[in-house]
């Protein structure tokens, strides 16, 4: 199972507190955790995962270096464009909070049928909003859609 975690990357403490418990929730599942790979809520998630002991990927949209919570390094060099790499190697996606790279991401995973958990994110049709990072990670990792 893999989970992509998706938000901005200048995200409010919250957020990213938020983030860093889906992380280890994720990893607490057995589930490898994808991400952006860079700050804000992308690092905040790869470090509650690192620090539960998962499996942390990201798919970097240049050729930086990435978080230093990840395992794996997908230098994409793709720009925005790695966010359809991102979504289409997740079985489901989380987002938090969000801004329009955030958005993409849900737009791309809706459109692929992908299932969508947020977390203080987009409210539109196909999201299905949760309220803690418990309930976004069951129903991510455990299928249990609405």
């Amino acid at each position: 199972m893999q989970v992509a975690v998706a938000g901005p990357g200048a995200c409010t403490p919250g957020e990213a507190g938020l983030a860093e418990q889906v992380g280890s929730l994720i990893a607490a599942e057995g589930a490898t955790l994808l991400c952006g790979g860079l700050s804000g809520v992308m690092e905040a998630a790869a470090r509650g995962a690192h620090g539960a002991g998962g499996l942390v990927v990201g798919i970097l949209p240049g050729t930086e270096g990435g978080n230093r919570f990840l395992h794996v390094t997908v230098r994409s060099g793709l720009g925005h464009a790695r966010n359809v790499i991102l979504v289409q190697s997740a079985d489901a996606v989380i987002a938090i909070g969000g801004r329009y790279g955030t958005l993409s991401e849900v737009a791309i995973a809706l459109k692929c049928g992908i299932p969508v958990f947020g977390l203080n994110s987009w409210e539109i049709d196909g999201v299905t909003c949760c309220t803690s990072a418990e309930e976004a990670v069951a129903r991510a990792v455990r299928g249990k859609y609405p």
